[in-house]
C-alpha cells in the first residue's frame, strides 16, 4: 500500500481549503476564552461562549448536512463557511458587546460551517480512486491532527503577543479564504439515485441504521476530552507544573498524526468493527495509565500510545461509515458523526467536570474511561446484531462484502471530531 494514488493537484487544493476550514475550528474554544478573560467573570464567560460554539456545531452538523446536495455541494459549503466567517468576525469586532450578542455570534460561528467537514471528507474520497479511500482518509487525519497540534500555540501567541481579538479575526479570514478556495475543487461528487421515499426520507432511513458507528465514534473523542480537560488538574495532583499540559497534548497529537500515516501504509487483518474495538480498548488502557503514572515522562509515553491508537480508531469509524452509507447520504452521515463525536466529547468532559469537585482528577479520568468503554460495547453490540447495512451488506461486514476498506486496505469485513 502507498500514498501515490492520493498525490495530485486537486488533493493539494483540497488540503489548502481544509486547513482554512478546520484551523478556525481548532482555534475557537481557546480563542473565545482569551477574548473575554479580562472582563469580570471572564473565564466563566469564555467557557459559556465555548459551550455556545459547540452547541452550534452539534445542532448545525446534522441539520445542514441533511440538506447537502452531492451534485451541487459547493454553494452549500461556501454559504456555511461565509456564515462561520461572519460569526468569527462579529466576535472579533465586537469583543466588548453584551454576553448574549457574543453567544449568538459564537453559535453562528459553530453552526454555519458545521456541515463542511463532512462535505469536504466526501469530496476528498471522490478525488481519489476507490481503492485509495483508506489512504485519503489517513491523509485527512494527519492534516487534522497537525492543525490541532499547532492551533493552541498560534492562539496563545497571537492573543498574548498582539491582542485577544486577532485570533478571531484570523479565523474569519481563514474561513472566507476557504470559501473562495472551493472554486478550485469540483462542484460536488457523484451520488446514487434517491430511493422511492424521497431524498430526505431516504437519508433519514439510512442514517438511522448506521447508529452503532456514531456511538463508537462518540466513544473515540470522549477519551480526547478526558486528556484535554482533566490533564491540568491531574498534573497539579501529581505535583507537576501545569505548564506541561501543552507539551504533553502536543505529544499526543503528533503521535496521532504518525498513527494515521501508519494506518494507510498497509492492509490490516480483521473486520472493521473488531479492529475498532481492539483499538478503543488499547486507547482506554493507555488513558487509564495516564491517570495512574506519577511522572511526566511516563504520562508522555502513555499519551503517545493513546494518540497512536486514537487515529486508527477514528479511521476505522470513518471507513465503516463510508461502507455503510450510499453516496447520496455520505456527507450527511459524516455530519451526523461530527455531531456525535462532539456530543461524546461534551458528555465525558461534563462527567469529569462534575466529579472533580468531589474526587481526585485520576478518579475522574477513570470514570470517564468507564463511560467510553460502555459506549464502545454498545456500538460493537449494535454492529454485531445490525445484520444488513443500508447498502445491503453488513455494517460490520463479512467475507463477501465489497466495502471501502475491503477494496482499499484488504479488510475482509466490514469512520472523528473530524476530527
Amino acid at each position: 500500500m502507498s500514498y501515490r494514488d492520493v498525490v495530485s493537484r486537486r488533493v493539494l487544493a483540497w488540503a489548502l481549503v481544509a486547513v482554512g476550514a478546520r484551523m478556525p475550528v481548532a482555534m475557537a474554544p481557546l480563542a473565545l476564552v482569551f477574548l473575554v478573560r479580562e472582563r469580570p467573570g471572564g473565564y466563566a464567560l469564555g467557557a459559556a461562549l465555548a459551550a455556545a460554539y459547540v452547541i452550534g456545531e452539534i445542532v448545525g452538523a446534522p441539520v445542514l448536512g441533511m440538506r447537502l446536495d452531492p451534485g451541487r455541494a459547493r454553494p452549500h459549503l461556501a454559504a456555511g463557511l461565509v456564515a462561520g466567517a461572519v460569526g468569527f468576525a462579529g466576535l472579533g469586532a465586537f469583543a466588548t458587546a453584551p454576553a448574549a450578542l457574543l453567544a449568538a455570534f459564537a453559535f453562528l460561528a459553530g453552526a454555519g460551517p458545521a456541515a463542511v467537514p463532512g462535505g469536504l471528507r466526501a469530496l476528498l474520497t471522490s478525488l481519489v480512486p476507490r481503492h485509495a479511500a483508506a489512504q485519503a482518509l489517513s491523509v485527512e487525519s494527519m492534516l487534522t491532527f497537525g492543525v490541532w497540534a499547532v492551533s493552541p500555540a498560534a492562539v496563545t501567541g497571537l492573543a498574548l503577543g498582539v491582542g485577544p481579538r486577532l485570533p478571531l479575526l484570523l479565523e474569519a479570514a481563514l474561513m472566507a479564504a476557504a470559501a473562495l478556495g472551493l472554486w478550485l475543487l469540483p462542484a460536488g461528487w457523484a451520488a446514487e439515485p434517491d430511493g422511492p421515499g424521497g431524498r430526505d426520507a431516504s437519508k433519514l432511513r439510512v442514517l438511522a441504521r448506521a447508529w452503532p458507528v456514531y456511538v463508537t465514534g462518540a466513544a473515540g473523542l470522549s477519551l480526547l476530552s478526558l486528556a484535554e480537560l482533566v490533564l491540568p488538574a491531574l498534573l497539579e495532583q501529581r505535583g507537576i507544573g501545569v505548564g506541561w499540559a501543552g507539551p504533553l497534548l502536543t505529544v499526543m497529537s503528533v503521535a496521532s498524526a504518525a498513527g494515521a500515516f501508519a494506518y494507510g501504509l498497509r492492509s490490516w487483518p480483521g473486520r472493521l468493527a473488531t479492529r475498532s474495538v481492539v483499538l478503543m480498548a488499547g486507547m482506554s488502557a493507555a488513558v487509564s495509565l495516564v491517570a495512574l503514572i506519577p511522572t511526566a515522562p511516563g504520562m508522555a509515553v502513555a499519551l503517545a500510545v493513546a494518540g497512536l491508537l486514537q487515529s486508527g480508531a477514528l479511521l476505522t469509524r470513518n471507513l465503516s461509515l463510508r461502507e455503510a452509507l450510499p453516496p447520496h447520504a455520505l456527507a450527511a452521515g459524516y455530519s451526523v458523526m461530527y455531531a456525535a463525536v462532539g456530543a461524546g466529547y461534551a458528555a465525558t468532559g461534563s462527567l469529569a467536570g462534575a466529579l472533580l469537585p468531589h474526587t481526585t482528577p485520576s478518579t475522574a479520568i477513570l470514570a470517564g474511561v468507564s463511560l467510553t468503554l460502555l459506549l464502545t460495547v454498545v456500538g460493537w453490540w449494535g454492529e454485531s446484531r445490525g445484520g444488513r447495512s443500508v447498502r445491503g451488506v453488513g455494517v460490520g461486514g463479512n467475507g463477501g462484502a465489497v466495502g471501502a476498506e475491503g477494496a482499499a486496505v484488504g479488510g475482509g469485513g466490514d469512520s472523528q471530531r473530524g476530527l
